[in-house]
């Protein structure tokens, strides 16, 4: 009988064409990690993700569950996994997992976070984990009063990144908070399942209501197109982290 896995995965998603397996390359941290895990114990292994997160978006909390023929300690695995991995990609744990867990149908909430650096100058060493915005002042109170109509189960195709979208659209934000320092303003998600972009394109158009090109009280209304192309534009995938997955 196999037994079932889970890890806690963090990794700088910079120079990844993000966290899914693709046959025209094998530069994605599914295929690194599956790559080294084969590696040790012989086998194919196939490594699932709670979230399937863009090029270039960064996780520190990412969720991810594999099964082996053969028992392997979960202390030997995380060792052998960090001792192979690049410098960019790091297993915080391996424990066992029940054997019907599964790391993405199982997940009750997502939550990312959204950097938004608000200074002009170069942020040399955050550069590749925050947007740097150049546009001005943004109006917080007008973005968090738009961001309440957003809240709840919807159908957030307006806000999806894939127009050939067949599967359900409809998802479940529970939480958006937005908080301003006297360098960015972040912008933390949370809910049951995001959409492709889904974070990035929220992002955007919350950005053009703080910049007083869109009104707060419009979301409805966006909402109810059912249209990307009445949405924001999409966020910088820099500026995002997956941050925690949460399971009941």
């Amino acid at each position: 009988m196999s037994s079932n896995y889970r890890m806690q995965v963090q990794y700088d998603g910079s120079r990844y064409n993000g966290w899914q397996k693709q046959g025209d390359t094998d530069n994605t941290i599914q295929n690194k990690l599956e790559t080294i895990l084969s590696r040790m114990t012989g086998e194919q292994v196939e490594v699932h993700g709670a979230g399937r997160t863009d090029a270039g978006v960064h996780a520190k909390g990412q969720i991810a569950q594999f099964r082996l023929m053969e028992d392997r300690d979960p202390e030997e695995i995380c060792d052998y996994l960090n001792t192979y991995l690049p410098e960019d990609i790091g297993v915080t744990s391996v424990s066992y997992a029940a054997p019907r867990f599964h790391s993405r149908y199982n997940a009750s909430s997502k939550t990312y976070l959204y950097r938004i650096a608000k200074k002009k100058e170069a942020h040399v060493f955050d550069r590749k984990y925050v947007y740097l915005y150049k546009g001005g002042a943004l109006d917080t109170a007008a973005m968090k009063t738009a961001t309440i109509q957003l809240l709840g189960e919807h159908d957030f195709r307006s806000f999806c990144g894939n127009p050939r979208m067949r599967k359900s659209t409809v998802r479940t934000i529970y939480a958006i908070r937005i908080t301003e320092t006297e360098d960015e303003i972040d912008i933390a998600f949370t809910g049951s399942g995001f959409l492709q972009y889904m974070v990035r394109i929220l992002t955007g158009t919350l950005i053009e209501v703080g910049e007083g090109r869109r009104d707060p009280l419009s979301m409805d209304a966006l909402l109810l197109a059912r249209d990307r192309r009445m949405a924001g534009p999409t966020a910088p995938a820099c500026g995002l982290t997956l941050m925690e997955v949460r399971y009941n």
